[in-house]
Formats: C-alpha cells, structure tokens, sequence
C-alpha cells in the first residue's frame, strides 16, 4: 500500500478554517501561539506533546470542572497513566449543555424511529425533564455513586433518559440489547452484579412482535444482587407484564431537580463488553473524563459535528457504537436513535431517512453498503439526500469498491471516511479528517492524540508492510481496567503483554509514508460479521450443551468486496449422532434464542475432531487459514497438536469448496440464507 492511491475527495479550501478542527487550529494560534501548517504537523505535535494537547482541547471545549486538576499528565506511562488528577466534573453534564445549544431546523435533540411505536421528536427541555425523573426514580430505588446498574433495553429516548440519569449520580453504566439471549446477557451482566436492572417487556422487528417478558425474569432470577426491576412498557404500552417490576411510568413520576454530581475524572461512568472469543466477555471500564474528552474531539474534530448537524449511526444498545453517537449530543448536534429492523421493507428505507429527518452525518455499516451495491440499489435515485455532508463506515474496512461506490451512487462532493477503534477505547483512533483528500481503499489518517504505529514481530515500528497496530503513547479514553479485575492482572495481560508499555490492540494494520492506513484484519479469533463482532466461545456455550455435539469450532471468512461473508460452524458429533435437519435445526434455534441471530452460521460441516493446541486451545486462526488456500503445515505446526492429523479434513474440505455454494448453506442452517447486511436487531 502507497498513500498514491486514487483520490476520491478533495476538501475545500475553506474547510482549514471553516470545518470544527480548522477552527480549533486557528484556536491555537491565537490563544496558544501556535502555527501548523498542515495536518500532519498537527498530529505530531498532539502525539509529542500529550499534556498540551489535551490541555487545550479542555480548554477549547470549556469543559465545567467542580475542582481543577493539579497537572494535565501526572505519569505518561502504559498502563497506568494518570490524567487531570485533582479534576472533578459529570459526563452527563456535558452532554445536557450541547443538548441546549442544537440548532436543528426541527429544535429536537433527539429523534427516535421505531417500528414498535410513531417517531418521537425530543427537545432539550424534555430531555432534561426525563433526565431529571429518571435521576429521581434511581434516588428512591437507593442508588448512589459507584452502583452499577444494567439496561437490557432498545434504543429509544428512555434509555438516553435512564443512561444521563445513571451517571448524573455517579453510577455506573452497563447495557446488553434486547435480541441478546438470557445466556449472553447473564454472561455479560452477572459480571457487574448491577443493583437495579431497567428492562423492556418486547419490541417490534419488522412485523414480527417479539415478546422478552420470560428473558426478563431470566434475567431477574438469575442476578441476585439486584434490588428492583424496572420496566418498560414498550410493545405492550397499557401493560406491566413482569411480575414483580417496577412500571416505567411509577419509575419516573417524580420531577425532581436536575442536578449533576462532580466526580474524580476517572470515576467509572460505563461498562463495555468485548465479544467473549476467549471466555467470558471481559467488563471494560472507562471514566467520566478520559471518555468525555475524547469523544469531544473526535466527533467535534474529525466527525465535524456542530450545532446544526444530526448524527445517524445504526446501533443497538449494545454496541459501543451506541453511546458513542449519544455523545455527539456535547457538540451540539442532534441525534437519530433507531430500533427495529431499518431494512425493512427493502434496502432503499434506511437512505430515505436522511431526508425525513434532515440528517446531515450519515453511518452505515460496509455489509450495508456491499448490499446496496450488489442490489444495483442508487441511493441519489430514491431519496433527496441534499442535506448530507458526510457519510462514516465502521465495523469493518471499507474497499476501494465501495469507496467508489458512495461517491457514484450516493453524492459525489460528501466527506466519505472508514474509522477503526474499537470498545476497548470507546471510539476509534484512525479515521477521516474533513482537511484531507480521501483515498480509494484506505483510512485517512491516525487521529489526533492517537500515537498509532505498526509493529512487526519484534515490536520494531514498521511503514509501508504489515504489523500489529498498536499505541505507544495513553489516550485518556483508554480503559481503568475490567470490572472486578483485583490488581489489573487480566487488563495487563490483554492488552500490554505481547508489546510491554505499548498498547496491542489486535488488529493488522499497514500505515504508509503519507500517514494513511489500511486495517486488514484481526490478528485473533474475534469474527466480525456484518460489522459487529461476535465471541468465538459464546458458540460453543450455546452448540456444545446439546448431547449431540462433542466438541465445535467457528470461523468467519470475509467477502473481498467488503460483504458479510461466511460464518462457518464445524461440530464434532457423538457417537451414533447424525447432523441430520432436526438437528441443525437445534443447533440454529439455540443460537438464535441464547444469543442472536447474528451468531446463526451460514453451513454446518461434521468433521471427525478438532484441531488442538497440547494445552487444549482450539486454532480457530489456523483452520482459517487453511480454508483460505494456505497449507496445514503452514498454518500451524503439527508438533505442538495433540492429534498431529486433525488439520487433514479441514484441507479436504477446503479443496471442495468450490462446490459449496449458498444453497448449501441454506440447507444447512434450515432456511434461506440471509445477507446478515439485513440483519440488525432480530431477523
């Protein structure tokens, strides 16, 4: 890769003073006495020199501090950096005050679509309004700074409400979305051990009504920390149909005063999940300052969200990308919260939004995309899409195809970028900037603050070959650790074992002489499928409970085009079992009810047994590879596997593929195969 590939974009000439990081570089140098000429000097001034950079993004975007901090980077370390001690102030704050300044020609700060109830329109004061009753029903229930509270909730008005409400206390945050099955949500909240649980009762998926009454009591039963449950009476308006819960509407009844508690700058303010490829889904912690700070600048800087902007970005609750577009709320900017299935009922719906809502920050997944463009689908041909500015692609890499795609079919003159980032950082850390061109195929650039690099095997920093991304200087949005993680071990050795005082973060990553990227991939077991990533031993939880199946392994192969690719599972059957169609069916439906449909593989393959490590790891990376044209003793070495010849029949089945088509892959999962592109909440 050459940072000479074709150039799609060129900013506008105004754009170095008029876009939101133009102005902030013109900040600088009147307030700071700054000059740069360009971006890139930009960027490593803000990766130099950490403690100036962040001071003044504090200071540019005023941030309301209770105390001030005593010194910007106390210990510039990895892990361990110590940022704006001394400091205390509240997220939730921040996010009310950009609330009151939108400028949207509507006046709604948010806006909620649903197929499960009409569109709501949401302004500042009623936000507040709801904020404050959610803050008082949490103060009646006995929550108080440092509880944990979880939301298995969709992504509606409620939960913005209940979510600046949890950390206007200082409690802590944790969310699963509502088609998560009760496995995955116990396994992610059973962790936290939350004090009050806020849960919906069902929800709308197109026309399919999809009842959660009996996971909620799951749920319920199965996290006895909790002291009460509150529902929300949302495909049953007129109904509290759990036994025992508290009514949304009795929840919020009381309009208490809006207030917002200072905490430490590193306070906790929510809990993310990682997708679980190696056990449990690990409970990643962020505070109150490191995040606010850094979502600031990104949607501010690089988003280039203002006032007068609204954000759309697909999203279920839980998915980091969720309160990430929440946060856009402290620019300014209003926001579209979607739920239900937005394809429904064809892929034109989700584009004719823009003009309904007058969005003018357009998000769309790459799997989305690739559908459309396979579709023959002209999103300028069906919907008025004149008030968009920009259009940002996450959960995978976008091709140069469909970079060329977007600026034939969509608009020709929009700011197109592909980010990267990720949960563990709560946002991204390489995408666009509205002062550069954009390329074909590659991501713009590192993000300010961001000291990306690529390392090679030896932990040398590379340009212009393939490594291992990581970061060598803190980011005050990196984690405080995992959720009842004693001493950090857990936390260390995720992320700062393989490169010490650097941050891994496990992807592939090739970054040019011009400061451009390319991410191709991840460097562990993680499946990315349709832009959301899925844990690798929720699969085999779930698959290897029915006695049928001794052993399974999963693999995701990616669409070269940038679609959904194919989720292949391989099981290990019993002694005198058959995968015959009930079965698959099992195997389906369990991973659709205990997980999503987003886990429900493409083709069920028996082989005689699984590929293992002497220790007992499974080589998922390996039998990828293998499926993908390389050689056995290529992809893994023999001699360290307890069964030398288990590679064998993955090779047999690789040379067949070529005669393995979708149909196959609808016979196997008992059903028609579905682009999981059109999957986004419950198929």
């Amino acid at each position: 890769m050459t940072g000479a590939s074709e150039i799609l974009w060129e900013p506008p000439p105004e754009n170095w003073q008029g876009s939101q990081i133009g102005r902030f570089i013109s900040w600088l140098e009147s307030d700071r006495g700054l000059r740069f000429s360009d971006y890139d000097s930009l960027w490593q001034w803000s990766v130099t020199d950490l403690a100036a950079f962040w001071t003044a993004v504090w200071d540019y975007f005023d941030i309301k501090a209770s105390a001030p901090y005593q010194e910007a980077l106390a210990q510039r370390n990895m892990p361990g950096a110590r940022w704006f001690e001394g400091a205390t102030l509240n997220y939730a704050e921040h996010m009310v005050g950009g609330a009151r300044r939108v400028r949207h020609a509507d006046g709604a700060a948010i806006v909620s679509l649903s197929q499960t109830r009409p569109t709501v329109r949401i302004t500042p004061d009623e936000l507040e309004d709801q904020i404050a009753r959610a803050r008082t029903g949490f103060v009646r229930l006995g929550v108080r700074s440092g509880d944990p509270v979880a939301a298995y909730l969709p992504s509606v008005p409620e939960t913005v409400a209940a979510y600046l409400a949890c950390l206007s206390l200082g409690a802590v945050w944790s969310s699963c979305a509502p088609e998560f099955g009760t496995r995955s949500v116990v396994d992610r909240l059973g962790q936290v051990q939350p004090k009050v649980l806020l849960a919906v009762d069902g929800y709308r998926f197109g026309e399919r009504a999809v009842d959660r009454t009996s996971e909620v009591a799951e749920i319920r039963d199965a996290l006895p920390t909790l002291e009460a449950v509150v529902t929300l009476p949302y495909l049953y308006p007129d109904d509290v149909r759990v036994g025992g819960a508290i009514g949304w509407h009795d929840f919020t009844a009381e309009a208490g005063p809006l207030a917002f508690d200072p905490v430490p700058f590193d306070h906790p303010v929510h809990i993310l999940f990682s997708s679980g490829t190696t056990g449990l889904p690990k409970p990643i912690v962020h505070g109150h300052g490191g995040v606010l700070l850094d979502q600031l600048k990104s949607m501010a800087f690089h988003q280039d969200l203002g006032p007068r902007d609204r954000l759309f970005f697909f999203s279920t609750t839980g998915w980091m990308a969720w309160n990430w577009l929440v946060s856009a709320l402290a620019t300014g900017a209003s926001i579209v919260l979607a739920d239900g299935n937005l394809l429904h009922p064809d892929l034109a719906a989700p584009w004719k939004l823009v003009a309904e809502m007058g969005i003018t920050a357009y998000g769309a997944s790459p799997a989305f995309m690739t559908a459309c463009r396979k579709d023959g689908l002209v999103p300028r041909q069906v919907a008025d899409l004149s008030t968009l500015r920009s259009l940002c692609a996450g959960g995978s890499p976008l091709t140069p195809e469909l970079f060329r795609w977007v600026y034939e079919a969509v608009g020709d003159d929009l700011y197109v970028q592909s980010f990267s980032g990720g949960t563990e950082v709560a946002g991204a850390f390489v995408g666009g900037a509205p002062v550069l061109p954009v390329r074909a195929g590659e991501i713009t650039c590192r993000w300010l603050g961001c000291k990306v690099e690529s390392f090679d095997e030896d932990g040398r920093s590379v340009v212009g070959e393939e490594g291992e991304l990581v970061l060598t200087e803190p980011l005050p949005s990196m984690p405080l650790g995992f959720w009842n993680d004693p001493g950090g071990a857990r936390f260390r050795s995720t992320y700062f074992e393989r490169f010490p005082g650097a941050w891994h973060h496990g992807d592939r990553v090739t970054i040019s002489a011009e400061g451009t990227l390319v991410i191709s991939g991840r460097s562990d077991a993680t499946l990315n499928r349709g832009g959301v990533r899925l844990g690798t031993s929720e699969f085999y939880t779930v698959v290897e409970a029915l006695p049928e199946v001794v052993d399974s392994l999963v693999v995701h192969l990616e669409d070269a085009d940038g679609g959904a690719g194919e989720l292949i599972l391989f099981v290990v059957l019993a002694e005198g079992a058959e995968l015959d169609g009930p079965l698959r069916a099992r195997i389906t439906g369990d991973l659709r009810r205990y997980l999503s449909p987003r886990h429900v593989p493409d083709l069920i393959q028996p082989v005689p047994g699984l590929p293992r490590t002497i220790t007992g790891k499974k080589l998922e990376i390996p039998v990828k590879r293998i499926l993908t044209g390389t050689a056995p003793d290529v992809a893994a070495s023999r001699g360290a596997l307890q069964d030398p010849n288990s590679l064998d029949p993955f090779e047999t089945f690789a040379r067949r593929r070529s005669l393995i088509d979708l149909t196959a892959g609808a016979q196997a999962t008992g059903g028609s195969p579905v682009p999981v592109a059109t999957i986004t909440s419950e198929e």
